[in-house]
């Protein structure tokens, strides 16, 4: 229903959730876009939810629905979120445990391009280009800076 309800083409979901409260569950449905998300599509695509829920159910379905865009601190999961984040420094958490932090340099079909951060105790940090497949990435958050 989610992807049936995007108004545009360059617009994807990154997330569904649906709480487990039988009286009045909580749908909540992240959105986003290669070039970001206006809260005018997010009122678009809730409205457009809300109206197949409404012809799947009937009109009596008690739910909250919430649609918005990733917060900064919410995970990249999707190979679009990681294009238009790229330039970007990441902190990337890999399926044997290990984490890379560094800057995003490209996006391929199957994964990411790395430029990563090497830090040593009392020398300057040195940068090592690393491919990083999709499959291997647990979690990728983008590593906000205040500098």
């Amino acid at each position: 229903m989610a992807e049936a309800s995007l108004p545009e083409s360059d617009l994807f979901i990154v997330d569904v959730a649906v709480s487990d409260t039988p009286v009045r569950p909580k749908v909540t449905v992240l959105a986003d876009g290669e070039n970001g998300i206006s809260i005018d599509q997010c009122a678009t695509i809730s409205r457009r939810i809300n109206k197949r829920i409404e012809e799947e159910f009937g009109p009596d379905m008690a739910y909250v629905l919430e649609v918005s865009s990733p917060g900064v601190d919410f995970p990249l999961t999707q190979p679009q979120q990681f294009k238009r984040h790229t330039g970007r420094n990441l902190k990337i958490k890999l399926q044997d445990g290990s984490e890379k932090t560094g800057k995003l340099e490209e996006v391929t079909d199957t994964g990411i391009n790395l430029l990563e951060e090497i830090k040593q105790k009392g020398k300057k940090a040195t940068y090592v280009p690393v491919q990083i497949p999709f499959g291997e990435i647990v979690k990728a958050n983008v590593v906000i800076s205040f500098k």
